[in-house]
């Protein structure tokens, strides 16, 4: 099967490599975003998509507006691809595109749709604490993650897992649900299924504005926050900006979640629950984890931070490296 990919971000490039391992597929080249500046030194660099294109050799087509780009969608027709695969490319198609390849275009999208349609499924369906989640192919049409369903596959999500972690397995999952899903296609032994819209949810692109923590909402909301748009959430402390990378509620509802490790934190539980703050307030600093913040509803242990130009530090080396005392205040960035 002759395959045009379709796509930019880490997140693409399992499926990528998969399709150039496999025997049952050529890719003929890959259409990825435009370079952009990026790192301190503001360099021009590729997308990690086509870092792996160029590795293997393969033709690169980079369109600013791909649907505006005639020459791109000559090429894209004189070559005859059976399928164009396409997996966070981030730009629409038009259906003059989807018209192209000989069987199909195919999505691999980070959600069970139609479910968290959209840029963002993986941060917004932890953010808004869903314990479930997966990968569906589907055929493409005109509409914004709306085609018919050809396969999914599901996983559990767990409490401490972050939006980098999900998208590592997600785009594993992906990438042999692609195959299978190319392969029974060509055979035609799918049939795709339409979207029920009374169900669709959205997952928008991510603002800086979502990054804020506002203290005054419960720990398990603020926790999802913190894990679902990972690692950029971020509070002021000491007027300095603090990023906020890695939490644990501390609330007796998801200690059979916790990996045993959190023991100590357990057999303190009777303590912690009677400790009370204003929300944003450093109530009690555990020896060897890190320090414990009140919110809204309930208490958060800060795991892991990262202080303006540092590295990312453990919440125990953050007491001691800012010599932390209880009572001290994080408040709204």
């Amino acid at each position: 099967m002759k395959v045009v990919f379709f796509g930019t971000p880490q997140f693409a490039v399992p499926t990528l490599e998969k399709l150039l391992n496999h025997s049952d597929f050529e890719v003929l080249g890959i259409v990825t975003q435009p370079d952009k500046c990026r790192g301190r030194g503001n360099k021009l660099t590729p997308s990690p998509v086509k870092s792996v294109a160029l590795a293997h050799n393969l033709t690169v087509w980079q369109p600013q507006r791909i649907k505006k780009d005639v020459a791109t969608l000559i090429k894209l027709k004189e070559i005859e691809a059976d399928v164009f695969v396409v997996i966070a490319y981030g730009q629409i198609l038009s259906q003059e595109i989807l018209d192209i390849p000989k069987l199909a275009c195919v999505n691999v999208h980070g959600s069970i749709l139609p479910e968290y349609r959209g840029a963002a499924p993986i941060q917004w369906c932890l953010h808004n604490g869903a314990t479930e989640t997966g990968i569906t192919t589907m055929l493409m049409d005109a509409g914004m993650d709306t085609g018919a369903v050809l396969l999914e596959a599901k996983t559990a999500i767990g409490l401490l897992d972050n939006s980098q972690e999900l998208a590592e397995k997600l785009a594993s999952m992906g990438a042999d649900l692609l195959v299978e899903t190319l392969i029974k296609l060509q055979n035609q032994e799918i049939k795709p299924i339409p979207q029920d819209e009374t169900r669709a949810t959205y997952a928008p692109l991510i603002k800086k504005e979502n990054y804020r923590l506002d203290w005054s909402k419960s720990a398990i909301d603020l926790h999802n926050k913190i894990r679902g748009f990972y690692p950029n959430c971020v509070a002021t402390f000491r007027n300095q900006t603090l990023k906020i990378t890695a939490t644990v509620p501390l609330d007796s509802n998801y200690w059979n979640q916790l990996p045993d490790s959190f023991q100590k934190l357990k057999n303190k539980l009777p303590d912690l629950s009677s400790l009370s703050g204003n929300p944003g307030e450093i109530v009690s600093i555990v020896k060897g984890i890190g320090a414990i913040v009140q919110t809204g509803v309930g208490l958060l242990l800060l795991q892991e931070v990262q202080l303006a130009g540092k590295r990312p530090q453990s919440g125990w080396d953050f007491v001691n490296g800012s010599r932390l005392t209880v009572g001290e205040m994080l408040v709204d960035s």
